[in-house]
């Protein structure tokens, strides 16, 4: 990365910083309804080497896109241009400055990314996390990892358009290695709970199903819009104001069947948040797996986000022996995660390739979850 820096700008880049991706344990949509999520970060991250500019300059090169520095002003930023993947790095710059950080005179920035993009893997989050923490470190801004999650979600919310909850940013800034982060989105507490599957004679695989989803079309819109609906007409100001225990009753009040069916998921699914923990914190990590399939059928049939490439993850993993699985994040394609025993992980990815083969789809990409670190500063210049 500094070799590149160096190479495109001339000059050693005052540090490399490294932010990963994740993947979502179990809370799919609660966190924009204040609920709970419990993801993990992955080894998978985005690095970026960084140098201060003074004269309002931002200049943004990615490694793993063909396309020259893109050469922007600080000053003239402006929300929903059209900036492609620039759009995420140059967003954060954006928040930071809204947010009175006016320091942030601009940077020369080389980005690379070793997190799948489109897979539901949170690469957009990474890129964000990455410039704001290693914008905080050089312009000694003294931010926390949360206010720089927030501000990097108010870049993908109000910059590049996307209306995501605060899940991703979260993760990549304030995940531990070796644990995953249950997440109260309202208020942003954290709790870092021991996730050691090897330990267990476990192991959790993601199946990236290659089929590529886009959050800025309107579906997440669309959902999001359901449930703060349904919300308004239970009287609350989040779907995580309902009490599990009185969601039959609610749901009687709710003629919309398309908004009771959005309630009903967000609902459960924090629900199934609190059932994990329990159960991790009872040390039976075996006994998450039902939950995690049940929550697959939940997105599956009421928040209809899946898709045939996850649905078949789901069914021939569970037929194959694995202890659970479901889809996670956004949806409309993206990856799965499913829980095995270790000697059965081979049997289980052999399935999954041969039923995907049988089905004419396109061959899945199968890799271990191994909860990572979060964002960090890596190396600094010589």
């Amino acid at each position: 990365m500094a070799q590149g820096f160096e190479e495109l700008y001339g000059s050693v880049p005052e540090g490399v910083w490294a932010a990963p991706g994740r993947v979502n344990l179990i809370g799919e949509y609660t966190d924009f309804n204040e609920g709970f999520v419990m993801p993990l970060a992955l080894p998978h991250t985005a690095l970026a080497a960084v140098s201060r500019r003074t004269d309002g300059v931002l200049r943004l090169h990615s490694a793993d896109i063909e396309t020259p520095v893109a050469e922007l002003d600080v000053d003239t930023l402006a929300p929903l241009s059209d900036g492609g993947w620039a759009a995420y790095p140059a967003g954060v710059v954006w928040a930071l400055r809204q947010a009175g950080h006016t320091a942030v005179t601009g940077a020369d920035i080389h980005l690379a990314s070793t997190v799948p993009t489109g897979a539901g893997l949170s690469s957009s989050a990474a890129l964000e996390v990455v410039t704001a923490f290693a914008l905080n470190d050089l312009y000694a801004l003294g931010l926390a990892p949360a206010e720089l999650a927030v501000l990097a979600q108010r870049a993908e919310n109000d910059f590049v358009g996307v209306p995501c909850g605060v899940m991703d940013q979260m993760a990549s800034a304030c995940c531990v290695d070796g644990h995953a982060l249950h997440l109260d989105c309202r208020d942003l507490s954290t709790r870092q709970v021991p996730f050691d599957l090897a330990a267990h004679g476990l192991r959790l695989l993601v199946v990236d199903t290659r089929v590529r989803h886009a959050l800025g079309d309107g579906a997440y819109a669309e959902r999001r819009a359901g449930c703060e609906e349904g919300a308004r007409q239970l009287g609350v100001s989040h779907l995580r104001d309902i009490d599990h225990a009185r969601l039959p009753d609610a749901l009687t009040r709710l003629e919309d069947e398309r908004v009771r069916r959005y309630v009903r998921h967000v609902v459960s699914d924090d629900h199934r948040v609190e059932r994990t923990i329990a159960l991790l914190d009872a040390g039976d990590i075996r006994a998450i797996g039902p939950v995690l399939t049940e929550g697959h059928a939940s997105l599956r049939d009421d928040l209809r986000i899946s898709c045939p490439e996850l649905d078949l993850v789901v069914a021939t993993a569970g037929s194959a022996g694995a202890l659970g699985a479901r889809m996670t994040g956004g949806g409309f394609g993206g990856s799965a995660v499913v829980l095995v025993e270790s000697g059965d992980a081979d049997a289980v990815t052999k399935s999954v390739l041969d039923a995907f083969a049988a089905a004419g789809f396109r061959t899945p990409r199968v890799f271990p979850a191994v909860p990572s670190a979060g964002a960090r500063r890596v190396s600094r210049a010589v």
